[in-house]
């Protein structure tokens, strides 16, 4: 079992930057896949990136791509997105997520575990 808490979400104007932090609680943290997703209202929910369980491998949706960094500290139970230039598209609830030893999916359904969310608004 993995419990996982977002923060860092807010309000920020076009261009600028934000930086999401999504604490786990619960062992073998360094077993899962961590992703992270969002959704826009009346949107279905999509994936923004993710890394995998041995943090050698990162993926991310061509929308974020040269925008956003994923990144993960095992040692504190940690997976970060910094997300910079960023547009009023990204507005959306974003959300962490665990897949126990994944295959780097894209899929939400793939993932065991989700965060309750956190909102980011970008204004234009």
């Amino acid at each position: 079992q993995v419990q996982l808490v977002e923060s860092g979400g807010g309000l920020v104007q076009a261009g600028g930057s934000l930086k999401l932090s999504c604490a786990a609680s619960g062992r073998a943290f360094s077993t899962y896949d961590m992703g992270w997703f969002r959704q826009a209202p009346g949107k279905e929910r999509e994936f923004v990136a993710a890394i995998r369980w041995s943090g050698g491998n990162r993926y991310y949706d061509d929308s974020v791509k040269g925008r956003f960094t994923i990144s993960r500290d095992n040692a504190k139970n940690t997976v970060n997105l910094q997300m910079n230039s960023l547009k009023p598209e990204d507005t959306a609830v974003y959300y962490c997520a665990a897949d126990w030893l994944g295959q780097g999916s894209s899929y939400y359904r793939e993932y065991d575990y989700w965060g309750q969310g956190i909102q980011v608004t970008v204004s234009s």
